[in-house]
Formats: structure tokens, C-alpha cells, sequence
């Protein structure tokens, strides 16, 4: 029923068929003007991670700000005239731009150590090295000897120093319970240009002081405003390279200017149709799919490929027939095969979706509805356009057979056992490299060197104690306070909450919060610790290296400054919530960095070592959120593999209704994918959320070739009877289909390396060379396991 009425009512309606196509490219096209991009540190991120949420609650106790960071190596010496007084005009030029709150550098680091006056009287009435009647090299030793300030404002070395940026808050969206999703993301919009135009603004700054010394610009707006930009070059790059590949290549196969604007229309009318449909439902491109053009261009292209080669073929085995009958013949052939391959295909984007990252769970359903479209696209478009053009013109350069496909026919009926021992050679290669595989990465490694993001990370990392953040929040119990210390006798008569605030400094919990940050500090692995202990040890410095007692502490917390406790006493206490903040960062560049293992080894090293409850601690920060987003790819490939793997042979069996026949045609696609997994563990390149989608896309994208093969043996066969003359003959037609949409894959998959984004490019090289592999597979281990099974019935 369904092929009547395509028959009927598409193929011998081409003016109306192509009347609507025009309506709907319009439509969508319209539509596509709401087509967004995201790329907010959200994307990189479980869906729902509880870890995130008790972050969140963190920050919002402890007052985090959103910061930019700025690394100043000056020309000169640190502390001469010249770079104080430029560091200081950098600072105030920065601090005159209206989004900007506030600006730490080197020059406001209070100096308690830099006269011989009371403790109290320095805290009160603290100096700086912008101050004049300063000892400049003395307070530069104190900046750099200062557990607090050593490695967060000033390099060990002295020679790089930190400026830390402070943004003020956005303004919240006001009733946000009540505001609809579009309005909600036209608030998310608003702040995404605020931010790019202040990273404008910053860079134009940083450019305006580049002859005082190297200044690097990094922090999470940068880095998110950075891949903004990396995933809209990608997008034009990656579509506009494939584009002039496929021409090129279409060119080289048919040599006429017909079979080139053909399948060209019918990638242009899927891309456009498809970015209005994301558009209109509202779906962001994140740098997961920011490659999503380019597939589906790459995708359209292979169905139009084989449907124009069969056409061309027909048309030379039956010169006479008219243009209709010849696609009314071509459409019968080619409907079920390209289907299927557009089905299991489907199956391999759709195994994404268990994932629990949202972002390639996404890229999942995109490329499925992406994938329904070209096929749509491809079975009205492509013969109404043919429909078009003169007999005369629908013409095709004298049908060659093609030298490597009649070479890969003859290996694979002359050297049958030869192809098994390679195969099960590459299997035991494959089971040694994936057992090798592991799902570290480093963030900073994710970037080419030679951008901004890198350069930024990279200074920070060696010079600047480390970039990926990790917190550990200590929990007292309550109610076990130390009343009966004498220390505390003099404070009867005190004010109630400051007495409060007072008896919070027990010797249990300073001992505490010193054992755990004197334990962390002592990891490899860890660059600057921070906590309230960093500030006792600081105390103790100026007071003549005499630990102080409770009394002091609870006294001295009394009388510090505002401003000073804001600063470095607050982020590292609650005593409202009766615990304590230990902050620390990451040498994200360590070559033999184990994130996992990390976290693991300080957990149970807290509990086991230093004798801390379970529940008197919780480790948190961006760490565990990326820690947390590795491991779940690791379970997810599992759980994506087998799915694509029962699916694809259930599709089979449909397809075929021979158990036998869909073995065969697993195997070499199989082993194809299974084969680059074991080159990537083999390499020791970490899996992340674009390699590890590669073993099921090769998978449902290089099936496409079995598919194609078998169907074309099965009609072949039933003409011919004899294996080793269908081989010879699929070879020579489908066979040059499958060489020419798999170069074509290949080559299109290889313009992913113009990318900044490392993850990107590693899925562009992988995912070629598979299906470079698996197009071999297909022609060589495919037939000879036809040829020994001989699963056709005669």
C-alpha cells in the first residue's frame, strides 16, 4: 500500500512534491533564526547530579563569586616602580568597568609582618605594597613566604602573580517560579552576551597593556564564552569543509554537474530543515554536537550516493526505459536497504541516551530526527529533481569497474584464511587495548595549546597552585564544646553571640582542620590548600611563632577587621552551621593524575588514617562533578554497546530472516569498532564524551555497508546461483557504492581535525579510521564468511 501511494502520488507528482518541499524549507527555515548554542559548564554535567546541588548549597554559605583570573609575568622584576605602578593602573583600568566588583592583586594583600607595632594596631591599620613608607622587598617576602597568599597571588618563584577578577551578581530573574521556559531562556541569553561583550571588554584591556609583560586571561566565563566561539567556528568549518569535500568527491565519481547539485540539494534542504526543527523546539547545539551539521551532511550524502549509483546502473542495463520507470525500479531496490540502514543507524545515535549526560543524550535524539529527515529528504527530493532534468542530461560517464573493490573480491575468495587469521589477530589486539582503556582526562588537555583557554590553564596550573577546584567540608558535632577549659573563664560576662562565636574555637576542631589540611597538602597530586589553619599558621607567624591558644583565636577573630574576615576568614568557616571549608586545587596537567583513585585514596584515608567519621566530612567541588561525569561514560559504554549491538541483529533478523545471514553481517562492523577501541587504549587516550560515542556510531553508521552488501548478494544470488561469481559482481556495483560513500565518510569525518576542541578531533581521527576499516571488513572478511557459511538457500 505504502509503495503505491509513493509511487502514485510522490514520483508522478514531481511539481507538487517539490512545491512542498519549497514550503517546508521556507517554514523551517524561518524557524531556524532561534537555532542557540550552549556552552555553560551545565553541559558538561550529570543531569541531576545531587553532588551539584550540595555544591551550589556550599557556595551560597561560604559567599562564592564568579571570578575571572588574570596571570601577570611582568618584564621586570616584580616589585620595581615600573611594575608596581603597572600592575596598579592594569588594576584600576579593570576596575572601571561596570561589570566588574572588585580586583585582588598582589598590591592589596595586607602586610602584618611589615612593622614592629602590636598585633592589633597592624590589623587594624594594615599596610600594603602600594603604600609608600612600605619595606617593598620585606613585604614581598612576607606575600611570598604566606601559607594564605603563596601559589594563589604570587608564584613560588616570584616571578608570575595572580589577579583575581570579581564579578558582580547578575541580577536574578525576578518570580522565576512563574516565568514560562521561553522567558527563562531569553534571561540565559541576555547574560550569555553580557558576558562575551565583558570578555570583550577584559581582552581589549589585556591588549592594551601587552608591552608591560605576558598576561594570560582565564576562569569558567572565559572558558564558556571561548567555546561558544570554538563551537560556532566548528559548526561553519566543519559544514562548509565537508561541503566542498563532497563536491570534490562527487565529482571525482560522476563527473557530471547533474549528480552534483542533486545530492547537494538534498543536503542542503535536510541541514535547513533540521536547524529550523531544532530552533522550534527550543534545542541547543552544545560542543557534543556542535558536529551535527557535518554528520548529517555526511549521512545525507551516503543515502544519495547509493540511491544515484543504482539509478545510474539501471539506467545503463535498461537504456530504454523513461526516466519514472527507471525510479519508480530504483526506489523499489533501494527503499528497504536505505531504511535499514537508516534504522540501525538510529539504534547507534539512539544508544546515547543512556547516558546520564544531557548534552549527548541530546546529540542522541538530534541525529535521529536528523536521520529521519535526510531519509525523507532523499526519497522526494532526489527523484522529483531527476524527474526535472531532460532524458538526454541524466547521463553517467562510461560505467568503469573500480580497481580496488575487483583487487578486494579477488582477497577475499583467494585468501580466505589468510582474512581469518588477520581477524582474529586483530580481535586479540582489540580485547588488549580495551582492557587497557580508562576514562581519565584532564579538562586543560581537552583544549589545543595554542589557545587562550590552554595557555591560561596551563601558567595557572604550574605557577598558580592549580585550577580544578576541590573542597572538603568538615562537620562538628554539636553540642561538645570545651566550656570547661580555663581559657574560657574570663568570658562569662561577655555578649551572648559573641560568646557563642568565642567558645566555637575548641582545640578539637582547630586540630582537626589542621590534620586533614596538613594531610592534603601532603598529596602529589594537590596544589594550594587553603583553610582556617592557613590562617592560624599566619597568626602564629606574627606572633612570634608562638601557637595560639583558644582564648587568642576566639579573640582575635572578634577583632579582625571586617574586611580582613570577609576575605580570608569566612570562606573557610561557618560557625553557624558548626563546620569548616578546606579548599584545594587540582595539578590538572599531572601527567599521572588518577581523578578516581584521588578521591577514593582521601576518602578513606580521611576515615582510616586521621580516624574520622563517615559522616563528619563530605568532599565537593568541580572535581567530583567532573569525576562523577567520567565514571558514568565509562557505565554508559557498556549499557550503549549492548543495546546497538541487540538491536542492530534484531534489525537484521527483520531484515533478513536468517540467523545465520545477520551473524555474518554483525561481525565485521563489530570488529571494526571493537578494533579502534583497542587503538585507543592501546595509545592511552583517555575516553571522554566524544570518543566514547565511537564505538556505537562506527557500529550503526558502518552497518549501513552490510546492509547494502547482503541485500545486493541476496538479489544477485537469486539470479546467478553461484557464490563466487555474486561476489564478483557485488563487488563491481554495490560494491563501488560502498567504496565511494565510505571515502566520502572518512575524508568527511577527517575535516573534524581543523576543531579547537581535542575531544572533537580525536572523534573525527577514530571515527575515519573505523570506518575506513569496517569498509575493508565489509569487503573482505563479509564475503569470505558468505563464502564458508553459504547461508543462501539454492
Amino acid at each position: 500500500m505504502f509503495t503505491h501511494f509513493y509511487q502514485n502520488f510522490i514520483l508522478k507528482n514531481p511539481k507538487l512534491i517539490f512545491v512542498l518541499l519549497i514550503i517546508a524549507l521556507i517554514s523551517f527555515g524561518y524557524h531556524s533564526k532561534n537555532f542557540r548554542l550552549d556552552a555553560s559548564s551545565d553541559t558538561l554535567l550529570i543531569d541531576g547530579d545531587p553532588d551539584l546541588k550540595y555544591l551550589q548549597e556550599v557556595n551560597e554559605r561560604y559567599g562564592s563569586k564568579e571570578f575571572l583570573i588574570l596571570t601577570y609575568t611582568p618584564n621586570q622584576g616584580m616589585i620595581t616602580d615600573t611594575s608596581i605602578n603597572n600592575l596598579l593602573s592594569l588594576k584600576y583600568k579593570i576596575q572601571s568597568l561596570e561589570w566588574v566588583d572588585s580586583v585582588v592583586t598582589l598590591l592589596d594583600i595586607p602586610l602584618l609582618n611589615n612593622s614592629e607595632a602590636p598585633l592589633q594596631e597592624r590589623l587594624e591599620n594594615f599596610k600594603t605594597l602600594k603604600d609608600e613608607d612600605v619595606n617593598k622587598d620585606r613585604g614581598f617576602k612576607e606575600i611570598t613566604s604566606s601559607p594564605v597568599f603563596r601559589n594563589f597571588v604570587i608564584s613560588e618563584d616570584g616571578k608570575t602573580s595572580g589577579i583575581i577578577v570579581y564579578l558582580k551578581k547578575n541580577k536574578p530573574l525576578d518570580n522565576i517560579k512563574n516565568k514560562s521556559k521561553e522567558e527563562i531562556e531569553i534571561y540565559k541569553d541576555k547574560i550569555k552576551k553580557q558576558n562575551h561583550k565583558n570578555i570583550i571588554e577584559i581582552r581589549d584591556v589585556i591588549e592594551s597593556y601587552e608591552n608591560i609583560g605576558k598576561i594570560h586571561l582565564g576562569g569558567i566565563p572565559m572558558i564558556a564564552d571561548d567555546m561558544m566561539t570554538f563551537i560556532k567556528s566548528d559548526i561553519v568549518v566543519f559544514g562548509l569543509g565537508v561541503l566542498l569535500f563532497i563536491i570534490a568527491t562527487l565529482w571525482y565519481i560522476f563527473r557530471k554537474l547533474i549528480w552534483i547539485l542533486v545530492p547537494i540539494s538534498s543536503c542542503f534542504f535536510s541541514v535547513i530543515i533540521m536547524t529550523g526543527l531544532l530552533g522550534l523546539l527550543g534545542w541547543k547545539v552544545t560542543v557534543i554536537s556542535s558536529n551535527f551539521i557535518a554528520l548529517m551532511l555526511i549521512l545525507t550524502m551516503a543515502m544519495n550516493i547509493h540511491m544515484s549509483t543504482r539509478f545510474l546502473q539501471l539506467k545503463e542495463n535498461f537504456p530504454h526505459r523513461n526516466i519514472l520507470d527507471l525510479l519508480i525500479l530504483t526506489t523499489e531496490k533501494m527503499f528497504w536497504p536505505i531504511l535499514y540502514t537508516v534504522m540501525t543507524t538510529i539504534i547507534a545515535f539512539l544508544s546515547l541516551i543512556f547516558s546520564e549526560i544531557k548534552p549527548i543524550i541530546d546529540f542522541g535524539w538530534m541525529m535521529t530526527m536528523g536521520l529521519l529527515i535526510s531519509f525523507c529528504v532523499t526519497f522526494t527530493l532526489l527523484p522529483t529533481l531527476i524527474n526535472f532534468v531532460p532524458k538526454k542530461n541524466v547521463s553517467f560517464i562510461k560505467y568503469e569497474k573500480s580497481k580496488i573493490t575487483s583487487l578486494l573480491s579477488k582477497f577475499s575468495q583467494d585468501y580466505q584464511k589468510s582474512i581469518f587469521v588477520l581477524t582474529g589477530i586483530i580481535i586479540l589486539f582489540s580485547i588488549i587495548g580495551i582492557s587497557r582503556l580508562e576514562v581519565e582526562n584532564s579538562f586543560i588537555n581537552y583544549f589545543s595549546k595554542k589557545t587562550e583557554i590552554y595557555k591560561g590553564m596551563k601558567l595557572i596550573d604550574e605557577k598558580l597552585g592549580g585550577t580544578t577546584p576541590l573542597e572538603v567540608i568538615l562537620k562538628f558535632p554539636k553540642n561538645k564544646t570545651e566550656t570547661n577549659d580555663d581559657e574560657f573563664e574570663d568570658w562569662e560576662n561577655e555578649d551572648n553571640e559573641e560568646d557563642e562565636k568565642k567558645y566555637w574555637f575548641t582545640k578539637d576542631k582547630i586540630n582537626k582542620i589542621a590534620s586533614v589540611h596538613n594531610y592534603l597538602d601532603s598529596l602529589p597530586e594537590i596544589g594550594k590548600v587553603l583553610s582556617f589553619s592557613s590562617i592560624i599558621d599566619v597568626a602564629t607567624l606574627l606572633n612570634n611563632n608562638k601557637p595560639l591558644g583558644t582564648l587568642e583565636m576566639g579573640v582575635l577573630y572578634s577583632k579582625i577587621p571586617q574586611s580582613i574576615r570577609t576575605e580570608i576568614v569566612d570562606p573557610y568557616i561557618s560557625i553557624k552551621d558548626n563546620e569548616a571549608r578546606i579548599n584545594l586545587r587540582i595539578i590538572d596537567s599531572k601527567k599521572d593524575l588518577r581523578r578516581n583513585d584521588l578521591i577514593n585514596k582521601i576518602n578513606y584515608d580521611l576515615q582510616n588514617k586521621l580516624g574520622l567519621e563517615k559522616k563528619e566530612f563530605k568532599l565537593t567541588g568541580v572535581l567530583i562533578l567532573f569525576n562523577n561525569l567520567l565514571q558514568s561514560l565509562f557505565k554508559s559504554q557498556i549499557l550503549t554497546l549492548g543495546f546497538v549491538m541487540i538491536g542492530i541483529f534484531v534489525m537484521f533478523l527483520i531484515l533478513f530472516k536468517n540467523i545465520k545471514l545477520s551473524l555474518i553481517g554483525v561481525v565485521p562492523n563489530f570488529i571494526a569498532a571493537f578494533f579502534i577501541l583497542g587503538i585507543i587504549g592501546l595509545l592511552g587516550i583517555p575516553l571522554d564524551m566524544m570518543t566514547i560515542t565511537i564505538a556505537a556510531i562506527t557500529i550503526g553508521i558502518a552497518v549501513d555497508n552490510s546492509i547494502h552488501y547482503i541485500y545486493r548478494f541476496k538479489e544477485e544470488y537469486d539470479n546467478l546461483n553461484d557464490y563466487n561469481e555474486t561476489v564478483k559482481v557485488c563487488h563491481s556495483t554495490v560494491g563501488k557504492a560502498i567504496l565511494n560513500t565510505s571515502i566520502t565518510i572518512v575524508f568527511g569525518f577527517s575535516i573534524l581535525i581543523l576543531s579547537n576542541f581535542i575531544p572533537t578531533i580525536y572523534f573525527g581521527i577514530f571515527t575515519g579510521i573505523a570506518m575506513l576499516l569496517a569498509m575493508i571488513s565489509v569487503l573482505t572478511l563479509l564475503p569470505s564468511l558468505i563464502l564458508l557459511i553459504k547461508p543462501f538457500e539454492k
